[in-house]
């Protein structure tokens, strides 16, 4: 599957996942506002976000879809459809494998973390000095509600790598739409009188969503002809191979999403009431591209890439990231042009109604304003580290990501007095930067990826037009803002026109400028042979 095609296969069903999403925060910003409650339910929800983002959308998929290609691979000797499916069978038998070591141990590491939920609530908050031992109860009690989801988000990641390794792509993204569907219902139809009791629903949903979506990945792997059957738990050498890896692939993958738990934790003890939500919503905006672009092209040049190196196609597997960089840099970079500039009419069309005021606004457009620099790196480091997993080494990406963790823990100490909420968002920007810097230079030092003449021509040209597309989101700012208060309907047209204003502007000049060609964008859109 040629690449944008894969890209767009997930994007566009992340992109339904992340519109339902926006939906669901929007619904939150009017229910629960960002204030007392909405802070202890980011607080609990934060840890199985954490988890989403390192299983779901990452670590497990970068460490067992290059050993399940290359079992199959490895015993698909020839051709025909009898090797294939030897290949198939022996890749099957590896994952039921790993199920079987996996779901004891998910169900004990779940159970301790239940037994844990006060003290690492207090880790992540110091207490909530602001608001007192009400506040820090009402968390406690919600990160109860939500720890189940750990273990059940953790087996969906698992089935979902396998539908992956087929091009399945499709099955496992459309998944986390079932979780902005259960929260959208339990707001819409069960929410309480006051939001305390809206942000109990929440959370409910949240495990809820976590047993849909198992169910719905044990029904398409059925379809698909994958039957995974417990039984007695084996270390066998496959299995062994892939749990030393896993925990690194964890760590790097899951630099940014670690870094914002240390960014909720100094914002529980050295901030006011409502900057845990500020940065949240600030986040949701920013994780958008990232969620479009980042995870579909990463997910999509992983099995190729694990294909193209475990065949020794080096010069094929740096093509691959060249034009994966140059696609993320494409459809990232507007992106972050659009965030900085227009993050206050971005903001408040979005968010501003019910219990989130004009203050709310201002405190989370300037941290979104911080975040904004910092989306192409999250995007490209999604981009680089497959470089490394399919090459079976998950050590370099986690001491890279160490580094960055580092990084962030000593920005957000530095910027956090002067700029409060938007100096740790800045800081994170900062931390990822430095990530995708390192995982280059280590590429590169390799010999396994150097920028090639198309991708530097290419990254000039797409730079040149997020600037004239900055250009006219700076001017079109004032006139959206004045309908961003308003009506639900008339807030959608300025948002709409404000959006698709400059994505016209960019399109335009990045074609103009030879950025791309209609050509190069069809050859990406088309099949390409596995090699």
């Amino acid at each position: 599957m040629g690449l944008l095609r894969s890209t767009g296969t997930i994007g566009g069903l992340t992109l339904v996942s992340r519109v339902l999403g926006m939906v669901r925060d929007m619904l939150m910003a009017r229910y629960v506002g960002a204030g007392f409650a909405s802070d202890a339910f980011l607080v609990a929800w934060r840890l199985p976000n954490l988890f989403r983002a390192l299983f779901a959308e990452g670590a497990f998929s970068a460490a067992f879809v290059p050993m399940f290609n290359r079992i199959m691979a490895r015993e698909s000797v020839s051709d025909d459809a009898e090797a294939s499916a030897k290949g198939k069978a022996a890749a099957i038998d590896f994952a039921g494998q790993v199920l079987s070591v996996l779901f004891p141990v998910l169900v004990l590491f779940t159970l301790l973390l239940m037994l844990a939920a006060g003290p690492i609530v207090w880790a992540m908050t110091g207490g909530f000095p602001d608001g007192g031992p009400a506040k820090f109860a009402l968390a406690r009690h919600l990160t109860l509600i939500t720890f189940p989801y750990l273990g059940l988000i953790s087996l969906t990641a698992l089935l979902g790598g396998i539908l992956n390794s087929f091009d399945r792509f499709w099955v496992n993204a459309a998944a986390p739409v079932l979780l902005n569907i259960c929260m959208i219902v339990a707001i819409l139809c069960f929410r309480g009188d006051t939001e305390v009791e809206t942000a109990l629903t929440q959370a409910i949903a949240v495990t809820v969503s976590g047993a849909l979506q198992l169910v719905w990945l044990i029904w398409s792997c059925r379809r698909a002809g994958v039957v995974l059957r417990l039984s007695r738990p084996r270390l066998s050498p496959q299995v062994k191979a892939l749990l030393v890896i896993i925990g690194p692939a964890a760590l790097g993958q899951g630099a940014i999403q670690l870094n914002l738990v240390i960014s909720t934790a100094l914002a529980a003890r050295l901030l006011p009431q409502g900057a845990i939500s500020w940065i949240y919503y600030a986040d949701r905006l920013n994780q958008l591209p990232l969620g479009l672009i980042g995870i579909g092209v990463g997910t999509a040049i992983l099995p190729a890439l694990s294909r193209q190196i475990g065949s020794g196609n080096r010069e094929a597997a740096s093509n691959t990231q060249n034009r994966a960089m140059e696609l993320a840099l494409f459809l990232s970079l507007p992106a972050a042009v659009a965030l900085l500039v227009s993050a206050v009419p971005l903001v408040r069309g979005v968010f501003q109604h019910g219990a989130f005021t004009a203050g709310d606004t201002v405190g989370t457009a300037m941290a979104l304003a911080a975040f904004a620099p910092g989306v192409p790196a999250y995007v490209l480091i999604k981009v680089l580290t497959p470089g490394f997993y399919a090459r079976a080494d998950t050590k370099t990406p986690v001491r890279i990501a160490l580094v960055a963790m580092l990084v962030n823990l000593v920005g957000n100490l530095i910027l956090v007095w002067p700029l409060g909420a938007a100096g740790i968002a800045l800081s994170t920007a900062i931390s990822a930067w430095v990530n995708v810097a390192l995982l280059y230079w280590r590429l590169h030092s390799g010999d396994h990826l150097r920028m090639d003449d198309r991708f530097r021509a290419k990254a000039l040209r797409i730079v040149a037009a997020g600037l004239l597309m900055g250009v006219a989101l700076f001017f079109a700012n004032d006139v959206a803002d004045r309908f961003m208060a308003s009506a639900f309907w008339e807030r959608i047209v300025a948002l709409a026109l404000l959006c698709g204003g400059g994505g016209l502007v960019y399109v335009l000049a990045a074609f103009g400028l030879g950025a791309y060609r209609l050509s190069e964008l069809k050859a990406q859109v088309t099949r390409a042979p596995r090699t």
